[in-house]
């Protein structure tokens, strides 16, 4: 009986994996996940002195490809401007969008994308040097502002100014360190774009000191995944990928514990993410140990957050919304049962 039982399982399994949407077959018969990924931003995605992609973004590569394959190097990274972004998502260049990207409604309808699940929280503010001696953003009359071409950033810091009735002048630029070696050589005034981007970019200045991310907030930018529409197994994949991650330190799991949680814990939530009941990972028709893989290769959510923007980082980011929503923050994971 125990055989027959066995056997039935083993052919579910293969069932399920032959029944998988085309971007997971795609992916599983190339052998590795095609992630889009920054040009280049600390925190997110920045190659270190070796050449190796690291920051946040890169890891939620990393974790994905562990989901699917149980290896993080099964992944190749391949770096987007903000113009070229969702254009090489849709044409299939990359199978999936984890860069800074935040989710609109007219991206959502028009682009043939969609946004899985939202796993950074922003908001658009402005980098000037300490000097300026300008307390508010509106005080900026006249001045000079870098931007990214094909960022929301773009259109938020043209919207605001229109809407308070002052001029300003626009330098728009391909990539980040564009902007910001413009905006060191005094060219630009100020750097507008997400406050998390421009820690990162404070951060990578000779000296940050001189530098200040004004107080001011003056949007919402919920950064998520992309990927294509029409592949709703590829889609929940992703997606409850990324809600794991957060689940995961919700419930107090870690790369340090994660074998022992699986051993000892009597949470059905826990038993359920870590694999003890195998039904998670047979619905995403992949490897019900998935979230163990992934947990321990990357982390939970909140050591990839200290890992990448911690009070130990050179960025220093409070995590501020990004904090769990039981300590006061928006991160909060749907219920993966």
């Amino acid at each position: 009986m125990k055989r027959a039982v066995l056997a039935a399982a083993c052919v579910m399994g293969v069932a399920s994996a032959a029944q998988a949407g085309p971007t997971l077959d795609a992916v599983r018969a190339r052998g590795q996940l095609v992630c889009g990924i920054h040009t280049g931003v600390a925190g997110f995605a920045l190659p270190d002195s070796r050449g190796a992609w690291q920051g946040m973004d890169v890891d939620l590569c990393r974790g994905l490809a562990v989901a699917i394959f149980n290896d993080a190097n099964k992944v190749r990274f391949v770096p987007l401007s903000s113009s070229t972004r969702f254009t090489a998502l849709g044409s299939g260049e990359v199978d999936v969008l984890f860069r800074t990207s935040t989710q609109t409604m007219l991206r959502d309808t028009t682009l043939g994308l969609r946004h899985v699940a939202t796993y950074f929280y922003d908001g658009h503010g402005f980098l000037v040097r300490g000097d300026m001696n300008v307390r508010r953003v509106r005080d900026m009359g006249g001045a000079t502002i870098c931007v990214l071409q094909g960022t929301t950033n773009e259109q938020v810091t043209a919207d605001y100014f229109r809407s308070v009735n002052v001029p300003f002048q626009p330098v728009v630029f391909e990539r980040t360190d564009q902007a910001a070696a413009a905006l060191q050589s005094g060219r630009c005034d100020a750097f507008g774009s997400d406050a998390s981007q421009l820690a990162a970019v404070r951060s990578t200045m000779p000296d940050p000191a001189q530098w200040q991310v004004m107080p001011e907030r003056f949007s919402k930018e919920p950064y998520g995944a992309y990927v294509r529409r029409g592949d709703e197994d590829w889609f929940e994949l992703v997606r409850w990928y990324t809600y794991a991650v957060i689940e995961a330190e919700e419930q107090g799991v870690n790369r340090d514990n994660v074998a022992e949680m699986r051993r000892t814990s009597t949470n059905p939530n826990t038993r359920r993410l870590l694999g003890v009941t195998p039904e998670l990972g047979q619905s995403l028709k992949i490897d019900p140990l998935w979230a163990v893989n992934v947990i321990r290769a990357i982390g939970n959510y909140g050591e990839l957050y200290n890992r990448h923007f911690g009070e130990n980082t050179p960025i220093g980011l409070p995590r501020g919304p990004n904090n769990l929503w039981t300590n006061g923050g928006l991160m909060y994971a749907l219920p993966l049962r």
